[in-house]
C-alpha cells in the first residue's frame, strides 16, 4: 500500500478529480496549500509597495491506494494536473504501514478498497 500525494495547481482541480475518475481511483482527500517549489519568485505591487511574493496556492491531494493502483494513480494526477508551464506540482509516493477503516475495523488492502454505499 502507499499514499500518493500530489500537489498541483488550484485551476487544475477538476481535470485532476476527472482524471482520477476515469482511472478509477477512490478514496481522496483534498486540500488547499501553499507552497514554493521550482518556479520564480513573483513581485507584485499592494497598495503601492512592491512584495516580494515567496509562496503559491496549491491543491493537495491525499490518496492512498494498494500497489496495484500506483501506476494509474500517478498518471491519473500527471494528465490532469499538466500545463507544461514550470509550477506544474509534484507527486510523492510514500509507504503505509497500515490502515484501518474505523466504520468496520477491516485493515489495510481491504481498508484502501472502495465499497458500495
Amino acid at each position: 500500500m502507499k499514499l500518493v500525494i500530489g500537489i498541483v495547481r488550484p485551476e487544475k482541480t477538476n481535470d485532476v478529480l476527472e482524471a482520477l475518475y476515469r482511472a478509477e481511483v477512490r478514496g481522496i482527500s483534498m486540500s488547499r496549500v501553499q507552497g514554493h517549489g521550482g518556479e520564480l519568485d513573483r513581485v507584485e505591487t499592494y497598495r503601492g509597495t512592491t512584495v516580494k511574493m515567496g509562496l503559491s496556492e496549491k491543491v493537495r491531494f491525499e490518496i492512498a491506494v494498494s500497489d496495484s493502483f500506483v501506476e494509474a494513480t500517478i498518471e491519473a494526477l500527471c494528465e490532469g494536473g499538466r500545463t507544461g508551464e514550470v509550477g506544474d506540482g509534484k507527486i510523492f509516493v510514500v509507504p503505509l504501514e497500515r490502515v484501518v477503516r474505523i466504520r468496520t475495523a477491516e485493515g489495510d488492502e481491504a481498508a484502501v478498497t472502495p465499497v458500495d454505499a
